[in-house]
């Protein structure tokens, strides 16, 4: 008898410092992650990009807002935000402040559904038959994304929800071009559809959820680099052979990181929070990127 509880009982041991690591370790261990991207035309300077996504922000994470505020020192040619900001109706002075020292810098955004709509209680291995796009298809928002809009606007950031536009940084000259969230159907490609300025530097395209059907489009309309979030890097990943979900139409081997999506580059970001309701990561730390773009070879 002894022998058989021990086993369940090493096992449940096993899981709570499992768990205890995930919310406690884990999703606190915030990285920058580094990558050179061969995008720019020959003999032009380096352009360094950081990009942030996914924060879910509530007032009481203050290791999260110091750690973006921290980010300001890189002093990055460009920032870029890919939505999913806030997670609570209180968050936006929150994320103001932590985006403080950034917003001294040029940086445009776009947002996603959970800017728009308070979490909700959920089963997380749901995600394991289905993604969650149409879960905030409710009629009227219930977070502030008016006011979080606006107040990025009023740093200087440029808003690309299903909206173009040209950014002058101290070196380079970027066409930018970006779409509302497709995980609750508010992207309007057409909107922005047509070939991208072939006269800029770079052209950039930013969305928040990696759908293949708008990275085709993005790529066919000549965007060099496309910078995506969403998937949080699979968030609840298995050592050695990565994550098990990317809760929307991306292949899992490009759940995070840089790769190629046809003529473009692309990058998504694993991201930097998480749902209150799902306080966990595991194999899988938050994280930032900034993006060193070279001439090509």
């Amino acid at each position: 008898m002894r022998k058989r509880t021990a086993i369940p009982l090493s096992l449940l041991t096993l899981g709570v410092a499992g768990l205890g690591y995930a919310s406690l370790i884990e999703r606190n261990w915030f990285r920058l992650r580094r990558f050179d991207v061969p995008v720019l035309p020959p003999g032009q300077r380096p352009l360094r990009i950081l990009h942030i996504s996914d924060l879910h922000l509530t007032p009481s994470r203050r290791l999260l807002i110091d750690w973006v505020r921290s980010l300001g020192d890189l002093e990055p040619d460009l920032v870029v935000n890919t939505g999913d900001s806030i997670a609570h109706p209180d968050a936006v002075p929150a994320l103001l402040h932590a985006l403080e020292p950034l917003m001294t810098r040029p940086g445009v955004f776009v947002y996603g559904s959970n800017d728009f709509y308070t979490p909700k209680p959920k089963n997380p291995a749901r995600y394991l038959w289905r993604t969650s796009s149409g879960d905030h298809n409710r009629k009227i928002p219930d977070l502030p994304w008016q006011e979080l809009g606006e107040g990025m606007v009023a740093g200087g950031w440029l808003d690309l929800n299903n909206a173009t536009g040209r950014i002058k940084t101290d070196t380079h000259d970027v066409y930018v071009g970006g779409i509302h969230d497709s995980h609750f159907h508010r992207d309007r490609y057409s909107m922005i559809a047509g070939p991208a300025d072939d006269s800029a530097d770079l052209r950039l395209g930013v969305m928040h959820s990696p759908e293949p059907r708008n990275m085709d489009l993005f790529a066919a309309d000549g965007y060099d680099l496309l910078l995506a979030g969403h998937t949080h890097g699979g968030q609840l990943c298995i050592p050695f052979y990565g994550a098990l979900v990317t809760n929307c139409g991306i292949d899992r081997a490009r759940v995070k990181g840089l790769h190629r999506h046809a003529s473009s580059w692309l990058h998504v970001s694993a991201g930097l929070g998480t749902s209150p309701y799902a306080p966990v990561r595991f194999a899988c730390a938050p994280e930032a990127s900034l993006l060193t773009l070279l001439p090509r070879r």
